[in-house]
Protein backbone atom coordinates (compact mmCIF):
# COMPACT_ATOMS: atom_id res chain seq x y z
CA UNK A 1 0.00 0.00 0.00
CA UNK A 2 2.88 2.19 0.88
CA UNK A 3 4.38 1.58 -2.47
CA UNK A 4 1.54 2.13 -4.04
CA UNK A 5 0.50 5.47 -2.75
CA UNK A 6 3.88 6.91 -3.26
CA UNK A 7 4.10 6.22 -6.22
CA UNK A 8 1.07 8.01 -6.91
CA UNK A 9 2.64 10.90 -5.62
CA UNK A 10 5.65 10.58 -7.66
CA UNK A 11 3.15 10.73 -10.34
CA UNK A 12 1.28 13.81 -9.23
CA UNK A 13 5.23 15.67 -8.52
CA UNK A 14 6.02 15.28 -12.14
CA UNK A 15 2.78 16.77 -13.06
CA UNK A 16 3.65 19.42 -11.62
CA UNK A 17 6.37 20.07 -13.04
CA UNK A 18 4.52 19.57 -16.80
CA UNK A 19 2.76 23.35 -16.87
CA UNK A 20 5.77 25.15 -15.42
CA UNK A 21 7.66 23.37 -18.10
CA UNK A 22 5.01 24.58 -20.58
CA UNK A 23 4.84 28.06 -18.81
CA UNK A 24 8.55 28.37 -19.40
CA UNK A 25 8.79 27.45 -23.13
CA UNK A 26 5.41 29.40 -24.01
CA UNK A 27 4.33 32.14 -21.86
CA UNK A 28 7.63 33.51 -20.37
CA UNK A 29 8.90 35.04 -24.23
CA UNK A 30 5.06 36.64 -24.42
CA UNK A 31 5.27 38.27 -21.10
CA UNK A 32 8.84 39.55 -21.68
CA UNK A 33 7.40 40.93 -25.37
CA UNK A 34 4.63 42.56 -23.43
CA UNK A 35 7.17 44.33 -20.40
CA UNK A 36 9.26 45.44 -23.23
CA UNK A 37 5.98 46.93 -24.85
CA UNK A 38 4.61 48.50 -21.39
CA UNK A 39 8.26 50.63 -20.39
CA UNK A 40 9.98 50.86 -24.02
CA UNK A 41 12.35 53.54 -22.17
CA UNK A 42 13.62 50.23 -20.36
CA UNK A 43 14.60 47.77 -23.12
CA UNK A 44 16.20 45.53 -20.84
CA UNK A 45 12.92 44.84 -18.65
CA UNK A 46 12.59 42.09 -20.94
CA UNK A 47 15.53 40.40 -19.67
CA UNK A 48 14.84 41.15 -15.80
CA UNK A 49 11.78 39.56 -16.48
CA UNK A 50 13.12 36.42 -18.22
CA UNK A 51 15.57 36.42 -15.19
CA UNK A 52 13.15 36.41 -12.48
CA UNK A 53 10.69 33.89 -14.47
CA UNK A 54 13.50 32.06 -15.35
CA UNK A 55 15.83 32.29 -12.01
CA UNK A 56 12.28 31.45 -10.27
CA UNK A 57 11.88 27.98 -12.22
CA UNK A 58 15.25 26.63 -11.08
CA UNK A 59 14.06 26.45 -7.20
CA UNK A 60 10.80 25.30 -8.49
CA UNK A 61 12.54 22.15 -9.97
CA UNK A 62 14.93 21.76 -7.24
CA UNK A 63 11.94 21.58 -4.51
CA UNK A 64 10.56 19.09 -6.94
CA UNK A 65 13.69 17.04 -7.07
CA UNK A 66 13.92 17.17 -2.94
CA UNK A 67 10.12 16.33 -2.89
CA UNK A 68 11.27 13.10 -4.71
CA UNK A 69 14.10 12.26 -2.52
CA UNK A 70 11.58 12.88 0.56
CA UNK A 71 9.36 10.17 -1.14
CA UNK A 72 12.03 7.78 -1.94
CA UNK A 73 13.35 8.16 1.80
CA UNK A 74 9.86 7.27 2.92
CA UNK A 75 9.76 4.04 0.60
CA UNK A 76 13.17 2.86 2.42
CA UNK A 77 11.39 3.37 5.65
CA UNK A 78 13.71 6.43 6.62
CA UNK A 79 11.06 9.29 6.88
CA UNK A 80 12.14 10.03 10.58
CA UNK A 81 15.92 10.90 9.07
CA UNK A 82 18.01 13.71 9.39
CA UNK A 83 17.68 13.63 5.45
CA UNK A 84 14.08 13.87 5.69
CA UNK A 85 14.58 17.15 7.80
CA UNK A 86 17.24 18.49 4.86
CA UNK A 87 14.96 18.29 2.16
CA UNK A 88 11.98 19.72 3.92
CA UNK A 89 14.32 22.74 4.40
CA UNK A 90 15.72 22.86 1.23
CA UNK A 91 11.81 23.10 -0.14
CA UNK A 92 11.15 25.99 2.41
CA UNK A 93 14.26 27.52 0.87
CA UNK A 94 13.09 27.35 -2.42
CA UNK A 95 9.57 28.29 -1.63
CA UNK A 96 10.88 31.68 -0.22
CA UNK A 97 13.24 32.02 -3.11
CA UNK A 98 10.17 31.90 -5.60
CA UNK A 99 7.71 34.26 -3.89
CA UNK A 100 10.93 36.89 -3.35
CA UNK A 101 11.42 36.58 -7.22
CA UNK A 102 7.88 37.05 -7.91
CA UNK A 103 7.38 39.91 -5.47
CA UNK A 104 9.80 41.65 -7.61
CA UNK A 105 7.45 41.15 -10.32
CA UNK A 106 4.62 43.25 -8.68
CA UNK A 107 5.21 46.83 -10.31
CA UNK A 108 5.19 44.98 -13.93
CA UNK A 109 1.78 43.36 -12.92
CA UNK A 110 0.66 46.98 -11.73
CA UNK A 111 1.65 48.05 -15.05
CA UNK A 112 -0.03 46.04 -16.99
CA UNK A 113 -3.46 46.61 -14.78
CA UNK A 114 -3.02 50.33 -15.55
CA UNK A 115 -2.37 49.61 -19.03
CA UNK A 116 -5.70 47.15 -19.34
CA UNK A 117 -7.77 49.23 -16.68
CA UNK A 118 -8.07 45.82 -15.24
CA UNK A 119 -7.11 46.34 -11.16
CA UNK A 120 -7.93 42.03 -10.40
CA UNK A 121 -4.59 41.22 -12.58
CA UNK A 122 -2.12 42.55 -9.94
CA UNK A 123 -4.24 39.62 -7.37
CA UNK A 124 -3.80 37.36 -10.30
CA UNK A 125 0.39 38.76 -9.87
CA UNK A 126 -0.01 37.91 -5.65
CA UNK A 127 -1.13 34.52 -6.05
CA UNK A 128 2.42 32.53 -6.89
CA UNK A 129 3.99 34.72 -3.99
CA UNK A 130 1.28 33.81 -1.34
CA UNK A 131 1.32 30.24 -2.48
CA UNK A 132 5.03 30.17 -2.21
CA UNK A 133 5.17 31.45 0.96
CA UNK A 134 2.23 28.90 2.54
CA UNK A 135 4.20 26.09 1.05
CA UNK A 136 7.41 27.41 2.98
CA UNK A 137 5.39 27.79 5.93
CA UNK A 138 3.85 24.07 5.53
CA UNK A 139 7.50 22.70 5.38
CA UNK A 140 8.62 24.57 8.02
CA UNK A 141 6.25 23.35 10.59
CA UNK A 142 6.82 20.03 8.85
CA UNK A 143 10.69 20.37 9.28
CA UNK A 144 10.41 21.30 13.26
CA UNK A 145 7.56 18.76 13.54
CA UNK A 146 10.09 16.24 11.77
CA UNK A 147 13.19 17.63 14.23
CA UNK A 148 10.70 16.84 17.20
CA UNK A 149 9.82 13.42 16.54
CA UNK A 150 13.59 12.34 15.37
CA UNK A 151 14.68 13.26 18.99
CA UNK A 152 11.65 11.83 20.67
CA UNK A 153 12.58 8.42 18.75
CA UNK A 154 16.10 8.47 19.81
CA UNK A 155 15.57 9.57 22.99
CA UNK A 156 13.07 6.24 23.04
CA UNK A 157 15.98 4.30 21.67
CA UNK A 158 18.27 5.35 24.24
CA UNK A 159 15.81 4.32 27.02
CA UNK A 160 16.03 0.58 25.61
Amino acid sequence: MKQVSTLFLRIAVIFIGLPVLAICIFLVPEIGHVAGQLLPEFASVKYFVFFLFYGSALPFYFALYQALKLLSYIDKSKAFSQFSVEALKKIKYCAITISSFHVLLLPLFYLFAEMDDAPGVIFVGLVVPFASMIIAVFAAVLQRLLQEAIQIKSENDLTV
